[in-house]
Formats: structure tokens, C-alpha cells, sequence
């Protein structure tokens, strides 16, 4: 993956987004719906990302039940109406001649074999019932021999992400969701969840903040050595109220460098690129694109 400064992704509306497979509803919701009627509410994993800043690529697949199918465009939204479109599809086919029936015993709780705790789907309502944006599940990372594979898949909620491992791609989502609760129920300081996201941070907001980190930003140039970067947007995160996370790419770059994504959990969710030596080194690099990217925001006119 090729770095340049700042590297920036934005996630924002295609053009060309799946049409409706009903009147005023999306392959996505018409699939949901399915879901909480059969007991088998879709997940959603990202399995790939590539492509250049300004054109990226997603693919996504979707399981509901026994079945998966994959979809891919220039856009989350647009890989998962390709991946539901697909579903439906395949449970026309499969349900034809045999439909099947409404759970009334899991209340909208995705089913799972001999009735087993299921946190993928509790996310999932409590996002829904909550307005919440539906859990993302992303595999970052997949190792081992073909008889003994391990995954790890990361969950993301809003501003929060978890990751779980597990000898399948399904496990590692069921221990990434679970831990994801325990945070929910850790950071709301009881079993009840109470937890609320923090109001969306418009990135065109920056542009009339005069508030001292942002406005120091605007002054001062980005190319100081051995600054600290990371501290920096840390800073400017909690004062203008967003998150930043980082993820580590397990491959490395051609040239043997280590990799990071820098994800701001801004409106649109913005997500910087950044390479070094080490892991660290691709943290403060990535900040350092992402300060670029704000700077520029916030200047603008």
C-alpha cells in the first residue's frame, strides 16, 4: 500500500448505489427484515479494503443463517447492498419451496445452535434500538496452516472497536461482539447498558472552531522534528470531541516498513495512512496525515 501525505479516506455516498429491490426499501433493509422474522438477523464483515485515497475499494460479505454471499463497490454502503442483493438471491432459491417460518422464541435474536448465548445478535438489536450505526466486523488478520486456522476480527460501534480471535471467522466475530458488551457494560458502569455515543463531529465544523488546539493547528507548521504526533491529535481529539483509533496492517510495505491506519470517528469517518520503521513510528505518521488533513479542513474557505 502505497503512503502519500496525507493519505486520506472519506467515506461518503456513491453515485452509482444499488436501487431498491422494493418500493422505498434497500436490499440491506428488505434483508433485515427477513432477518428479525426468521430469527437470523444478517452480519456484515468487511473483508477487504483496497485501492488509492481518492478511489477505494471495499468487499464485503454477508451471512444470514447457513448462507453467505459477498458484494463489492467504491463504498461500504455500496458493497453491502451488492452482498444483500446477493442473499436475497440465494434465499429465494433456497426458500422457494421450503419458507421458513418465524422464530416467536428468539424475539428478534439471531438463532444459534442449542440456544447458545448469541452477542452478535444482541449487538445488533441493541444498535437498532438504540439508532445506533450497525456494528462493522472487519477479519485484520488470518494465520496458520489451512487445518488450523486462526482469525481475528475486529468489531466496531460507533467510536468503540473490540477484537476477538477464534478458530473460524464466525467465532472470532462471537468473541469480538462479546467483548464489545463487556465494554458497553463497563463504560455505562453496569449489566444495563446506558452508553451513548458522542454527537457527531461535522469535519466543516473546524473551519469556524476557535477553540486553542485547532486554532494553534492553523498557525503553526506540521514538519517540526521529533514531534510527537500522536499526543498531538490525542489533544485536538478531546477537545473537539472525536475519537481517533489505529489499526495495525499485519503486511508490511515493499520496502519492509510497518503500517497503521488512523480512523477519526468525525462525520464523514476519515482515515489516514501512515508507514515507519516501527509501529509506533506508522502511528505518529499516520497522526501526522491526519493533523495534514484537519489543518487543510480547518483553513479552507
Amino acid at each position: 500500500m502505497a503512503s502519500t501525505s496525507p493519505s486520506v479516506m472519506t467515506e461518503s455516498q456513491p453515485a452509482s448505489a444499488a436501487q431498491p429491490v422494493a418500493a422505498d426499501k434497500t436490499p440491506i433493509q428488505v434483508l433485515h427484515e427477513y432477518g428479525s422474522k426468521t430469527g437470523r438477523l444478517p452480519v456484515y464483515v468487511m473483508e477487504k479494503t483496497d485501492g488509492e485515497a481518492h478511489q477505494p475499494f471495499f468487499v464485503f460479505s454477508v451471512t444470514v443463517g447457513d448462507i453467505t454471499c459477498t458484494g463489492q463497490g467504491p463504498s461500504k454502503k455500496a458493497a453491502k447492498h451488492e452482498a444483500a442483493e446477493a442473499a436475497l438471491k440465494r434465499l429465494d432459491l433456497d426458500t422457494e419451496n421450503k419458507p421458513i417460518a418465524p422464530n416467536p422464541e428468539n424475539n428478534g435474536y439471531s438463532a444459534e445452535t442449542n440456544d447458545q448465548h448469541n452477542p452478535i445478535g444482541i449487538l445488533q438489536e441493541l444498535s437498532m434500538q438504540r439508532a445506533w450505526r450497525l456494528p462493522e466486523y472487519v477479519v485484520c488478520l488470518e494465520v496458520g496452516p489451512a487445518h488450523k486456522k486462526e482469525f481475528t476480527v475486529t468489531c466496531r460501534l460507533e467510536t468503540l472497536s473490540e477484537t476477538g480471535s477464534g478458530s473460524s471467522k464466525k467465532n472470532a466475530k462471537k468473541a469480538a461482539a462479546e467483548k464489545m458488551l463487556e465494554k458497553l457494560q463497563s463504560l455505562s458502569g453496569s449489566s444495563e447498558i446506558t452508553w451513548c455515543p458522542k454527537p457527531n463531529v461535522y469535519l466543516e465544523s473546524l473551519r469556524t472552531s476557535k477553540l486553542e488546539k485547532v486554532a494553534s493547528l492553523r498557525r503553526n507548521p506540521l514538519s517540526i522534528p521529533n514531534t510527537d504526533y500522536v499526543q498531538m491529535m490525542l489533544e485536538l481529539s478531546q477537545e473537539q470531541g472525536f475519537e481517533v483509533t489505529y489499526f495495525d496492517i499485519d503486511e508490511l510495505t515493499v520496502n519492509g516498513q510497518y503500517q497503521c491506519l488512523a480512523e477519526l470517528s468525525t462525520t464523514p469517518v476519515t482515515v489516514c495512512h501512515g508507514t515507519g520503521i516501527s509501529c509506533s513510528n506508522a502511528h505518529n505518521d499516520a497522526a501526522h496525515s491526519a493533523l495534514q488533513y484537519i489543518k487543510i479542513m480547518a483553513t479552507s474557505m
